[in-house]
């Protein structure tokens, strides 16, 4: 038998609804917010994500899927999204139009990583980017939105963690006190830590090693380097959040995975999901249009994890998208109700209602139970009895009650009963 690849998976019904609906509400509350949907191709050029990523991030050192193809390019399957956005928005010259791109994404990301509970090789996002504006109020409207699609998801008790890691101008004094904080604890480093601490101190405030996090409760923060600019506007967004009443904890160990990012860094945390209780990241990358070709451009953007967003989503909410509320079971109770029952399904259909047509005619009892395993709110029995009559027999597995429909009413009666 041959199996999945180690680290990829199968996504089968019904657990197929539940992605399904949660594409479909993001997909709703990025065009309340004015976005549109930007696909990019999962293969790139290694370059363009050692060059945005960064080579010191654990992406590039350790968990790209890289490989050379017959014409000697060096090509990666990619591991986030962000950088082939803002690769389109370069190549494409979107920055001439002279708007404010607001681009969202759904898709596979794959990263060579050791698989875990809910972490993948080939794993699924839900991100946005906003292309062209610099202030502190596309930062909050960025988070707004957030409250707003896991609100919808029914999530509660919702925390966004900031902080600003400034900019090429106010960090590199940053980055010297941090190392020099950190030189003499080296010796007791691991050696991923160890080789952060070299390329980059910065990744260091990101370490799995709990004695060393400990440690850096007492390291410089970047908030007391900041320049005015960025200062000014770290603040503002703050004053926007409480506007909004969003909820916040500033973290001055925030600063993501990324090389690219500037000013803002944020997460969205929920209560009651463990000691991984971040549903998502992202954050402001002012230079990364221009780090790759384009027009100096400021952005930001996020990234929902959806495999693990699907596994954290509240109860209520799963069992609702598990039902097929929109689509009617149409069940033949015998052999000889086949052409009747494909008949009548052909008509719901061209009167716009979904049909599952159960074509096996082995009586209600096992027609209803294969409905209800399916996750079907409505069945419509279809035998000799309700042929001769002119009828049909609606059931409600949901209520368990039942009715007795004319034919000629059977549409209305549907569409009534799936709108409710």
């Amino acid at each position: 038998m041959i199996t999945t690849v180690k680290g990829m998976r199968d996504l089968l019904p019904p657990e197929t609804r539940v992605w399904n609906r949660l594409e479909e509400t993001a997909r709703e509350v990025f065009a309340l917010y004015g976005f549109d949907e930007i696909r990019t191709p999962v293969l790139e050029s290694t370059e363009l994500f050692v060059r945005s990523v960064g080579e010191s991030s654990d992406i590039v050192n350790k968990e790209m899927f890289s490989f050379e193809d017959r014409g000697g390019r060096r090509l990666t399957l990619r591991p986030e999204n962000t950088a082939g956005v803002v690769r389109a928005y370069v190549e494409h010259s979107l920055a001439q139009e002279g708007l404010v791109q607001k681009l969202y994404y759904l898709g596979p990301q794959f990263r060579a990583e050791r698989p875990q509970k809910g972490r993948f090789r080939e794993f699924r996002q839900i991100g946005a980017e906003v292309l062209g504006a610099a202030d502190a109020a596309t930062d909050a409207e960025i988070l707004i939105l957030l409250f707003d699609l896991f609100s919808r998801l029914g999530f509660t008790g919702l925390r966004v963690s900031l902080n600003s890691v400034g900019t090429d101008e106010c960090r590199p004094a940053y980055v010297d006190a941090l190392r020099a904080f950190l030189a003499p604890l080296a010796e007791s480093m691991g050696e991923d830590d160890r080789r952060r601490l070299e390329q980059n101190p910065l990744r260091v405030l990101d370490t799995k090693d709990p004695a060393l996090a400990e440690r850096l409760a007492e390291a410089p923060q970047m908030l007391a380097f900041l320049d005015a600019e960025s200062l000014a506007h770290h603040e503002t967004l703050l004053a926007q959040l409480d506007e909004a009443a969003i909820p916040y904890t500033i973290d001055p160990r925030l600063v993501r995975g990324l090389d690219y990012y500037t000013r803002t860094v944020f997460e969205v945390t929920a209560p009651n999901l463990g000691a991984q209780n971040a549903l998502l990241g992202g954050g402001r990358y002012d230079r990364l249009v221009a780090d790759l070709g384009g027009p100096k451009t400021p952005g930001i953007g996020f990234a929902i994890g959806e495999d693990r967003l699907v596994s954290a989503l509240p109860e209520a909410y799963r069992l609702d998208a598990l039902l097929r509320k929109g689509t009617v079971a149409l069940v033949a109770l015998g052999e000889d109700d086949r052409a009747d029952a494909l008949a009548l399904a052909r008509t719901l259909r061209a009167a716009g209602i979904a049909v599952d047509f159960d074509p096996r005619g082995r009586g209600p009892g096992d027609g209803l139970k294969a409905a209800g395993k399916k996750g079907h709110a409505l069945a419509v029995l279809v035998g000799s009895r309700e042929r001769e009559q002119g009828i049909a027999l609606v059931k409600n597995l949901a209520l368990r009650t039942q009715d007795i429909v004319p034919r000629a009413e059977l549409v209305t009666f549907l569409k009534g009963k799936i709108s409710s």
